[in-house]
């Protein structure tokens, strides 16, 4: 698995895209596919090589050194559109987080019987960089230089996703 190789190697951050060009986009409006088109696209490609990363890291024994994060930037409406796909909705989207040192798996959150509205805490963009970021560094033992921008500092201050372990 290329992904792994590069963490082994040393690279600090490895980016994987579908080469599918509409990706997530399944709209169904003649520019993006519908969803069944769009899953048999990029889903099972997707959850094949999720699942081979998670695999090939837990046989080299690599879950604390390597962080998974799969998500998207936002998500997409609970019901089909009249043209059987999903328009855009920022009230929920998909997060995923392995490894990095976090223990077991868990679901954190719950929506809605629809699948529409959070119904417990909701999380922001803010509170994953800042998952990640304590996965990496203790903000407790940076030193800042004086002139650091204060957007900086508010992520370093903002909480992390509660219920990791």
């Amino acid at each position: 698995m290329q992904a792994r190789r590069l963490c082994e190697a040393g690279a600090g951050y490895v980016t994987i895209h579908a080469s599918y060009a509409g990706v997530w986009d399944m709209h169904a409006n003649g520019n993006n596919l519908n969803m069944q088109d769009g899953m048999d696209a990029v889903g099972y490609s997707f959850d094949h090589a999720v699942a081979a990363l998670i695999e090939d890291c837990e046989a080299r024994g690599l879950s604390d050194k390597i962080m998974l994060v799969c998500c998207g930037e936002m998500g997409r409406t609970p019901k089909l559109n009249k043209r059987g796909g999903r328009d855009h909705w920022a009230k929920l989207a998909p997060l995923m987080i392995y490894g990095g040192g976090f223990d077991g798996s868990r679901v954190i959150g719950q929506s809605d019987r629809m699948d529409g509205e959070p119904v417990t805490d909701a999380f922001n963009p803010r509170h994953l960089i800042s998952t990640i970021l304590r996965s990496v560094i203790d903000p407790g033992q940076l030193l800042l230089l004086p002139n650091v921008p204060k957007a900086v500092t508010e992520l370093l201050e903002h909480p992390p996703i509660t219920g990791l372990g």
